[in-house]
Parts: structure tokens; sequence; C-alpha cells
């Protein structure tokens, strides 16, 4: 950690970024202007995984948000059938 003793002033009086270190420690470093985290943690223009297939773990597009919701709807129609069975069953 950096001792903010020695810094000029305005350096000591910007918010600090607060992002969890490798340590586990708050990192001490300064947020970029206009966010919330520093340029190692975030804050940096474009950082961040691209969207969709241009990331590079993105495969088969199984956990889209799109697949996700049409996988509880189909979880929802089995329940529903799943039901009516049991209630015929008892008849």
């Amino acid at each position: 950690m950096h001792s903010l003793a020695r810094q000029p002033t305005p350096f000591r009086l910007a918010p600090r970024c607060c992002a969890r270190t490798r340590q586990g420690l708050e990192c001490q470093s300064p947020a970029v202007s206009g966010k919330r985290r520093c340029r190692m943690h975030g804050g940096a223009r474009g950082s961040g995984a691209p969207r969709g297939s241009r990331n590079g773990s993105y495969t088969l597009g199984l956990w889209t948000q799109e697949m996700q919701e049409l996988r509880a709807e189909a979880r929802a129609v089995i329940a529903d059938s799943r039901k009516a069975l049991r209630h015929l069953a008892d008849r």
C-alpha cells in the first residue's frame, strides 16, 4: 500500500477505487474521473469483455438471456403438464 502523506493534495482528496485486491484489501488507487474504479479495476475506456460472439469464451450461445428465458418457459410447461397428469391420475 502506498503512503498518501507525501502525495499532492488533489491526489489525496481524489475518490478511491475500493475494489478488492488479490490480498483482500481495498484498492487505494484514485478512481478514473467520472467512474467508480481505477484504471486497473475497470475504470479505463473499453475495459471489460466484448458482448456476444465477439467474446472469446462465447461458444454456442447456450447461456444467453434469450436461451435462459426459453428454458424457463419449457420448465414451466413441463411442470404444468405433470400437474395436469397428477390431477387426472387422482380421479
